[in-house]
C-alpha cells in the first residue's frame, strides 16, 4: 500500500529551480521506491534582486509562509533561500529553524523544518568532508559571505567561484551544463567534495553525475542537501539514483 508525503516549500517569489529539482529527485525516487508518493505545497516570499536587503525583507515573510503550508499539514517544510539564511548572521539556519517550527506549532502542526542553508552543513558533515570546493552565483560580496558561513561551521574552503548573476531570475536561467567547465577551472588538488551549487536557484542536477565523474570526487548541492535532509525527518531513506553521492545510500 502507497503511503503519500506533502513537502512544503517556502520559496523566494522568483524561485523557478526549487519547484523543479527536487520534485525530479522524490519523483526519481519512487523508481526505486514505488509505495512512496509526494506531493507540493508551495507559499512564497517577495524576492527579486539578489541583494543584501531584499534578503533580509524576505526572511522576515518566513514566519507567514509557514504558518500558510502548516494550515495545509505539510509533513515537512523546506526553506528554499540559501543565502538569504547565511546573510542573517552566523549560525543564523539554527534560530530560523526553532523559529519556523515553533510557528507551525502555535498553528497546531508540529512540523519539521529543512533550511537548505542548515542542510548543506548538515549534508556536509554527513558525508564526513571537511575540506570543499564551491561554486555560487551570487555577487563577490555575498559569495564571500557565504563562505566564510561555511568556514564558521568548520569547513575549509580551499576554492570557489562567484558568477555574480543579481538577477534570480537569470540565476535560475543558467545553463547548468557550464558548470563542468566552471570546475574544471578550479584547484582541487586537496578539496574532499564539491559544492556544485550553492543555491537551491541555481540549476545543477543534470551535471552532477558528469562533474563526479570528471574530478573523481563526491558532489553535492544546497537542493541535493535539502532533498536529503527531507527525507530523513521524514524517517526515509535518504536515496535518490542519480543524484550524487549525497543520496547515493552510501550515507
Amino acid at each position: 500500500m502507497s503511503k503519500t508525503f506533502r513537502i512544503g516549500q517556502i520559496v523566494p517569489s522568483s524561485n523557478l529551480t526549487m519547484e523543479t529539482e527536487i520534485p525530479a529527485m522524490l519523483n526519481a525516487r519512487q523508481l526505486i521506491r514505488p509505495d512512496e508518493r509526494f506531493t507540493f505545497h508551495s507559499s512564497r516570499m517577495r524576492m527579486k534582486k539578489v541583494s543584501k536587503e531584499e534578503l533580509e525583507a524576505m526572511d522576515a515573510d518566513s514566519d507567514r509562509c509557514a504558518l500558510e503550508l502548516s494550515d495545509a499539514q505539510v509533513d515537512v517544510m523546506g526553506y528554499a533561500c540559501l543565502v538569504a539564511i547565511m546573510s542573517m548572521g552566523l549560525g543564523y539556519h539554527r534560530e530560523s529553524e526553532s523559529r519556523l517550527a515553533l510557528r507551525t506549532r502555535e498553528n497546531g502542526s508540529d512540523t519539521p523544518i529543512v533550511t537548505s542553508a542548515g542542510a548543506l552543513v548538515q549534508g556536509l558533515e554527513a558525508m564526513g568532508v571537511k575540506k570543499i570546493a564551491l561554486v555560487a552565483p551570487y555577487m563577490k560580496p555575498l559569495t564571500e559571505l557565504v563562505v566564510n558561513y561555511i568556514r564558521n561551521e568548520g569547513y575549509e574552503v580551499l576554492d570557489y567561484r562567484a558568477l555574480e548573476i543579481p538577477d534570480n531570475l537569470d540565476v535560475a536561467r543558467h545553463d547548468p551544463m557550464n558548470l563542468p567547465d566552471i570546475v574544471a577551472s578550479m584547484d582541487l588538488t586537496d578539496v574532499d567534495a564539491i559544492v556544485l551549487s550553492a543555491c537551491v536557484q541555481m540549476p545543477s542536477l543534470p551535471a552532477i553525475s558528469k562533474v563526479e565523474a570528471m574530478t573523481g570526487k563526491p558532489v553535492v548541492t544546497a537542493a541535493v542537501a535539502t532533498t536529503y535532509q527531507m527525507l530523513k525527518a521524514l524517517d526515509l531513506e535518504p536515496v535518490v539514483p542519480g543524484a550524487g553521492a549525497l543520496l547515493s545510500g552510501t550515507y
